[in-house]
């Protein structure tokens, strides 16, 4: 039978100093977050009574709290061996008012809407949800919340590094004195991802003991810090600038943007940042920048490899629909696997909040009359039509104001079809598309700018949208769609339906842009599709069409839309590739959102330029209808614009463990991965470096050659080396090609699941040359 340790018991002086030392890194870290005598955050720290609800029967009581760090809740569990918990603040993606979840809303009355609150998590984690004792209590704990999340967010790359430090310093000193034993320092090497010889451990403990008392404290744990801290390669850089009585002027840094940033800047630019991110009042005063000060820009988005003018909407949103790339969903209902995994709205909310543009909608009739989504003929959950499209009324725009198109697979029945139409309707209002944009039937679909704001529905429309614009036969409420007009109805069922589907005229009579229709190939499509009428392929029949019939396929890619959606036999919910479809032009490349990986790290990055609106201008050579552009052949013409890209990889900064043992320290390997027309696909990786997370560095140079810029996605991937099993992810960043910038820049990092890794960085130099 195991043992349960009891937390030992202190001394009513060990107490004492116990709260005054609590007290203490508390106080320090409200200050820190500008938050010192906040009340909402007092209320936080003080704890309280919350009702966790999981499911009809499971409801229970649960204290939280927020710790003295100012970014750890702890709570309770009733479990024997589990009796705290804890989650970091920093892991938190929203706090959600009133009966917002799936959870919320099938568990709990009305009557409880103004209590309830919700914690969502970035990545799987499940969400908290919970109700206070008043509604009084839920704003405090929602308010609390979402000012320390903000407070967070808004703390510079420096001073995340020090908060953390500072933390793991804190949770180090184990007898609570304020002071650092040689034992404590080295558990404290371990915790910040670093390891090192027994000898340098007692080395640079010995030169920060000024005092010999065999302990540091005060100043002694600063200079360590100091020395912990230190960044040899900014000094250099720093030195090489750094002019004007051992300082950067003004115009030394002017001069360090034009030789090393590349920038088109002026000394008045310089002033500015001078002006920004320089700490130390006297140099500010001079217009001058300390190295603390460069080190500062360095960190802010100035500094940042991704070009800051891509991050706002920078490309023309006034062409056709069908000229852009449009951030695409698969089984969007999904949060797991597609066999036996939980649908929700939640993964809508999700992916809609990612810049996703095109959700589907798999919708079948359920009982009581009301329509659901779920994965056919699986064991997926269920989830009612209405509430998918409620969620998706009021998350469609918080990331995009551009048009979101609701990809509906239908196999319902004309009763439960009609009732669909009515939800998107009623719910959507105007923001839904139902007729025609212009007072004439148009030539070719809307722009983005047209149509910000709004809904379009892609199904199967009964008869051709010119029959809008016509006093001509009024057709009966329902008729037949055949079999062969079905062209999805089998999309993730093997088997192959018979007869027809019968389509209610409501439903049909919303479908306006994107008219579902079944293909029989190129030559067929351009004889006899018009602008409206849409195509969907499996990743198979997409693949083989971009190799085989490329310039063909973009031509017909130029002017009517495509939907690319994965094979049947995905069902852990894999991703196929998504850039050879990219690169014919095709424009609903849609992927499973709900599963981290690389083909999601390559979507984020192409998607994360023009303002994460969610639509990409395709080069002109994927817009014109007669390209002669070949991603495979590449014969000459505009798209050939040879680049040599050189990288030095310099330096990480604060890797995160992996793995689940808290004393394994990473050997960190970086790869830089180029994806694009095959030609540019390439990869080169550093060396490792043994037992260091925390600061460890590289000095390596590559180059590499890339043809078509427009199309190349750029992928920067920190490794945990293994040498006798597949190395483990650390953390990436992917970026398109034309986006980088040259330089001295930090790369931030992503986890797995699309989110920033806090504190934690790749250093990098990077010189893009025309190789003609």
């Amino acid at each position: 039978m195991q043992c349960i340790r009891r937390q030992p018991t202190r001394t009513k002086s060990q107490e004492s100093l116990y709260r005054a030392h609590i007290k203490t890194i508390a106080r320090d870290n409200m200050k820190l977050l500008v938050l010192e005598g906040d009340r909402d955050l007092q209320f936080l720290m003080n704890g309280g009574d919350l009702l966790k609800v999981r499911s009809e029967s499971w409801k229970k009581t649960r204290y939280f709290k927020l710790q003295e760090d100012c970014k750890t809740m702890w709570h309770e569990s009733k479990k024997t061996l589990k009796t705290k918990q804890t989650f970091s603040i920093e892991d938190i993606e929203e706090v959600r008012t009133g009966r917002q979840t799936d959870s919320l809303r099938k568990y709990t009355e009305e009557t409880l809407e103004g209590r309830a609150f919700s914690i969502l998590f970035k990545g799987r984690q499940k969400s908290l949800d919970l109700i206070a004792s008043t509604e009084e209590e839920a704003k405090k704990w929602v308010s609390g919340l979402e000012k320390v999340i903000s407070s967070l967010n808004n703390l510079s790359s420096q001073k995340k590094t020090e908060h953390w430090i500072y933390s793991s310093l804190r949770k180090a000193d184990k007898n609570l004195d304020n002071k650092m034993s040689l034992k404590e320092v080295k558990s404290f090497l371990k915790d910040i991802n670093v390891e090192v010889h027994e000898d340098y451990a007692e080395m640079l403990f010995k030169e920060c003991d000024k005092s010999n008392g065999g302990f540091l404290e005060g100043n002694e744990i600063e200079h360590f810090y100091k020395i912990l801290t230190k960044r040899e390669e900014i000094d250099v850089i720093y030195g090489e600038y750094a002019k004007t009585d051992g300082l950067m002027s003004a115009n030394d840094l002017l001069n360090f943007l034009l030789t090393e940033q590349r920038e088109e800047v002026s000394q008045n630019d310089a002033l500015q940042l001078i002006e920004k991110y320089e700490l130390d009042e006297n140099a500010k005063a001079k217009q001058q920048m300390t190295q603390d000060g460069f080190l500062m820009y360095l960190h802010q988005p100035e500094g940042l490899i991704f070009n800051q003018a891509h991050k706002s909407v920078y490309h023309d949103m006034n062409q056709p629909l069908s000229h852009y790339f449009i951030s695409s969903s698969h089984n969007t209902y999904l949060m797991e696997d597609q066999l036996k995994g939980p649908s929700s709205t939640e993964a809508y909310i999700r992916a809609l909040l990612k810049g996703c543009r095109c959700v589907e909608l798999d919708c079948w009739d359920g009982s009581d009359g009301e329509p659901v989504i779920y994965h056919g003929y699986t064991l997926t959950s269920k989830i009612l039509f209405k509430d998918v499209i409620k969620a998706i009324k009021e998350y469609a725009f918080k990331t995009s104001e551009y048009p979101v198109i609701l990809s509906l697979e239908n196999h319902c029945g004309v009763e439960q079809q009609k009732i669909m139409a009515q939800h998107l309707t009623s719910i959507l209002g105007s923001a839904l598309v139902t007729k025609p944009l212009g007072d004439q039937m148009p030539t070719c679909l809307p722009a983005p700018e047209e149509l910000k704001g709004r809904f379009i529905v892609k199904g199967k429309r009964l008869d051709k949208l010119e029959n809008a614009f016509s006093d001509e036969s009024k057709m009966a409420d329902e008729e037949s769609v055949s079999e062969e007009e079905d062209d999805e109805g089998d999309e993730e069922n093997n088997e192959k339906k018979s007869g027809s589907l019968k389509l209610a005229k409501e439903l049909s009579d919303i479908v306006i842009y994107c008219k579902s229709v079944p293909f029989h190939g190129l030559e067929d499509s351009r004889e006899k599709h018009s602008f409206y009428e849409m195509a969907s392929f499996k990743e198979g029949k997409a693949l083989k069409l971009a190799e085989e019939s490329a310039t063909e396929y973009i031509r017909h890619n130029t002017d009517k839309l495509s939907r690319i959606y994965p094979g049947g036999m995905r069902t852990d919910s894999s991703n196929y590739n998504p850039v050879p479809m990219w690169n014919a032009g095709c424009q609903i490349v849609a992927l499973n959102f709900q599963t981290p990986c690389l083909e999601m790290d390559l979507n984020q990055g192409l998607f994360y330029q023009n303002g994460r609106s969610g639509y990409i201008l395709k080069p002109s050579y994927l817009r014109e209808r007669d390209t002669e552009f070949d991603p495979i052949t590449l014969t000459k013409g505009p798209w050939l614009k040879r680049k040599t890209l050189h990288v030095m990889v310099i330096s990480a900064q604060q890797l995160p463990k992996v793995g689940k043992r808290e004393s394994a320290i990473v050997d960190p390997i970086v790869k830089v991965q180029v994806y694009g027309v095959p030609a540019d696909t390439a990869a080169v990786e550093t060396s490792y470096i043994k037992n260091n997370g925390f600061n460890p560095m590289w000095n390596e140079n590559f180059q590499l050659e890339v043809c078509v810029p427009d199309l190349a996605l750029v992928r920067f991937l920190i490794e945990d080396y293994d040498s006798t099993s597949d190395n483990e992810f650390i953390g990436q960043y992917t970026l398109p090609f034309n986006s980088l910038r040259n330089g001295y820049h930090h790369v931030p990092l992503l986890t797995q699941d699309g989110n920033l890794l806090s504190s934690a960085g790749l250093f990098v130099h990077i010189m893009v040359v025309d190789t003609e």
